[in-house]
């Protein structure tokens, strides 16, 4: 899973405690991405963080929708 972010983003820190607590559970790796590093992602994310992303397919932004979340992690195992 990917949390594209940026430094000071409170919705950010928001999401990631939750992808924190769905992860004890689900044990899956999760992976921060700083947009603020890279222009492309800068562009496309600037203004939607945090954006979840799992498999390649965005699920979330602004806000982890945990049970969409919850299903699709459920659906992998």
């Amino acid at each position: 899973m990917t949390v594209y972010s940026r430094p000071g983003c409170h919705l950010c820190e928001d999401a990631i405690v939750v992808l924190r607590r769905l992860q004890a559970e689900f044990a899956f790796e999760l992976c921060e991405r700083d947009i603020s590093t890279d222009e492309s992602l800068l562009r496309a994310y600037f203004e939607r963080i945090p954006v979840i992303a799992l498999d390649g397919e965005e699920l979330c932004e602004y806000f982890v929708e945990e049970k969409l979340v919850r299903e699709r992690l459920e659906s992998r195992r």
